[in-house]
């Protein structure tokens, strides 16, 4: 900024009035924001003359045009093993004068979430306020809730819709007894990080998102003083020069922020991933080990038979007759033959929705509906049911079919709703819907990072905001269950409250880092995570990431990747980024470019193959890999290598042991991948883990993942690993 400048808003607006010279008086008008801590310069709206005249003045590096963006619990605490005894909560204390920072769509702060008992008092550090606004009052704000802006600030931040209520009760919510979704996954509900301050940047409405918004409200984030910030947004398609969130955050880590990013929901196709970001952690979302449905009980047989529903109406447990009626397409005879009964239909050729709604326009009081989506991600869509409905399995459904069919007398049924069931398997497994590496943007970092709870997390929700329909007619709760990476992303900030509360001297690298290393790549029962987008096989890196993350390991990971800002512009210039792209990312014109590198000491890798397969080249290729790793652990320890085999690929590792004398003691390794010959003639994609075990008898188990693929990716970068 010139010196004669007092403040960056006054030299905005300055330069405006030079680009707006036919009408300098609407310079102010034109200027929206004007950025202090995430990036020097500001939003504006322009017409193309004014844009053209801006970009040919003294200063001006780029400009990007304003863009939309897209918005992607009682028990995920418990199954993450988060107990008040031991581990990460008790070491951290859960989270108490954290202050995690959330830019979303608001809140409702009436919400008992917020409540402030328990809490501790406003930290010191704290420079954030509570905005007035449309139905907000600073009042609102309490030990709990401490920071409410809104961008643009003549809106509110009160929650309209719902999604930032339920972010920010995840991430930090307190602890609240006797909720429920209807009945549904009944218990206490509270964040992963209960004792953890929440401040609320609205810069998500109902007409939309876009980036100069979001930037905005990170920006006064940063001025704040927020420890973690939990974003579940992001925009597909754009480079890290281009993406407001990649801008913003890079800003942030040079402040020690650790930053959380939802990885979006458009799986389960490879390279479908956004917020790729190299120094945000990127989250996928699991399912947990729980279902909710209904039973139907079959009569006098003793026999019920459980489906997938969240039907949130009351229902008459008395027993009716039950039909069987084919694939329910045929809207005149079931209205002439279901009255007062329930329907049994079973799908045929992707039907479904036809079915639910012949059943539902007659005057049938039930359905029970036998379909393969029971494994589909649609099925979500589906048990949000408006009458009485449940869905099963075509195994299930040959008990009911046979039970009908049987029956010497009319037979009859009931139906039970509201029925949640734990400890169900397989679990975790990564979604459908979850968003798939490798990352477009910066494919030479493997991404996601690491999953969490995502699927049907019960959290807070606006209590004039409907939460489901009953009849076609809306109705209200104080909690709501919802699904996507953006309920995976503030569990993830959670943790990372609470890592960083008991490590307050680690990096936003270092506790991505301990997240990484010590997740869980089996499931419950000792399997590898399966993938339900793929027909339930073993979930790749490209899925998971590192695994499901597991708290109270991370509190202890015993060894560390970290990484810094100098690493990070080491690779955006291996990434053939121009200087001014660089410059726009890290705010600084002395980007030293003299070791440009695309191997950034991350705690995972991602081996992308040439996909030539000409005959006239026979040699393999080779791709090496260079990480530091830094003692957290005992003072002195020996840790000894494994790798899982990967087909068609030699792996190995050099030195094959790491002998650390201290504490804070850094120790490099080379991890080498050779493509086998035979690859080069097929698309491959193999997936398997390093991992450094510590030797005599110690804990610590440092597991990173490995993908190696030939798979041409769509890509944002012009660069290539030799």
């Amino acid at each position: 900024m010139p010196k004669a400048y007092s403040a960056s808003h006054h030299w905005h607006s300055a330069t405006l009035s030079q680009t707006t010279s036919a009408n300098n008086n609407l310079a102010s008008s034109n200027l929206i924001y004007s950025y202090s801590h995430v990036i020097d310069g500001f939003s504006a709206t322009l017409t193309p003359t004014e844009l053209d005249a801006l970009q040919n003045s003294p200063g001006y590096i780029y400009s990007i045009k304003d863009l939309p963006v897209k918005h992607d619990t009682t028990h995920s605490t418990q199954f993450l093993g988060l107990t008040a005894s031991s581990g990460a909560w008790e070491a951290s204390n859960y989270g108490e004068g954290m202050i995690i920072g959330l830019v979303d769509s608001g809140l409702w702060p009436e919400s008992q979430s917020y409540y402030d008992h328990g809490m501790g008092p406003v930290p010191a550090k704290w420079r954030g306020e509570c905005e007035k606004g449309t139905q907000f009052n600073a009042s609102l704000c309490n030990n709990k809730l401490i920071g409410a802006r809104a961008f643009p600030r003549m809106n509110s931040t009160r929650d309209t819709e719902g999604h930032g209520t339920h972010t920010s009760s995840t991430a930090a919510g307190n602890f609240v007894d006797d909720a429920s979704f209807f009945g549904y996954a009944p218990g206490t509900v509270k964040g992963v990080a209960p004792k953890a301050h929440v401040a609320m940047y609205k810069a998500l409405f109902d007409e939309g998102a876009f980036t100069s918004d979001i930037i905005a409200a990170i920006d006064r984030a940063l001025g704040d003083g927020v420890d973690v910030l939990s974003m579940s947004l992001g925009l597909d398609g754009v480079a890290l020069y281009e993406d407001p969130i990649a801008l913003a955050t890079f800003a942030a880590v040079e402040k020690n922020v650790f930053v959380a990013t939802s990885a979006g929901n458009e799986g389960p196709f490879l390279g479908s991933l956004h917020n790729g970001i190299p120094w945000v952690l990127t989250v996928a979302a699991g399912a947990m080990d729980r279902q909710f449905g209904a039973e139907v009980k079959l009569g006098g047989s003793g026999m019920s038979v459980f489906g997938s529903s969240l039907y949130p109406g009351s229902y008459s447990p008395a027993e009716a007759p039950i039909v069987f009626m084919g694939d329910c397409l045929n809207a005149t005879q079931i209205g002439k033959f279901a009255a007062g009964k329930i329907v049994v239909c079973q799908e045929k050729n992707d039907t479904l929705r036809d079915q639910m709604a012949n059943v539902q326009n007659s005057t049938a009081i039930g359905g029970v509906f036998i379909t393969n989506t029971t494994s589909s991600p649609d099925i979500e869509f589906y048990i949000q049911s408006s009458f009485p409905a449940m869905f099963m399995t075509l195994k299930d459904g040959e008990t009911v079919k046979k039970y009908i069919k049987s029956s010497n007398t009319e037979p009859k049924a009931s139906l039970q709703f509201r029925v949640t069931n734990l400890n169900t398997s397989p679990a975790p497994t990564v979604t459908s819907y979850s968003s798939r590496g490798p990352s477009p943007s910066c494919p030479f970092v493997l991404k996601p990072d690491i999953m969490g709870p995502g699927s049907l997390i019960l959290a807070a929700w606006p209590s004039n905001v409907e939460a489901a329909e009953v009849n076609s007619k809306p109705v209200y709760s104080n909690f709501n269950l919802l699904s996507g990476t953006s309920m995976s992303c503030p569990h993830l900030a959670g943790v990372g409250a609470l890592i960083k509360k008991a490590h307050p001297d680690w990096s936003p690298a270092a506790i991505r880092s301990a997240m990484m290393t010590s997740a869980d790549s089996l499931d419950l029962s000792g399997q590898p995570i399966k993938d339900s987008g793929y027909g339930n096989r073993p979930a790749t890196g490209l899925a998971i990431g590192a695994g499901q993350v597991n708290p109270n390991k991370a509190m202890d990971p015993g060894l560390v990747y970290d990484a810094t800002t100098v690493d990070y512009v080491n690779l955006l210039c291996a990434m053939n980024f121009t200087a001014k792209q660089i410059q726009v990312i890290t705010r600084s014109s002395t980007n030293n470019c003299s070791s440009p590198s695309l191997d950034l000491n991350y705690p995972s890798f991602i081996a992308l193959f040439s996909a030539n397969s000409s005959s006239s080249s026979h040699a393999n290729q080779v791709l090496e890999f260079s990480r530091t790793v830094t003692n957290v652990g005992e003072d002195v320890s020996i840790y000894t290598a494994t790798i899982t085999p990967l087909e068609g690929l030699v792996v190995s590792v050099v030195p094959e042991k790491l002998e650390f004398k201290s504490k804070g003691e850094k120790l490099g390794f080379k991890l080498v991948i050779e493509s086998d010959s035979a690859v080069k003639s097929r698309q491959f994609l193999a997936s398997g883990y390093l991992r450094w075990k510590e030797d005599g008898g110690g804990s610590h188990v440092v597991q990173s993942p490995i993908v190696a693929t030939n798979i041409a990716f769509d890509s944002l970068s012009s660069s290539s690993r030799n």
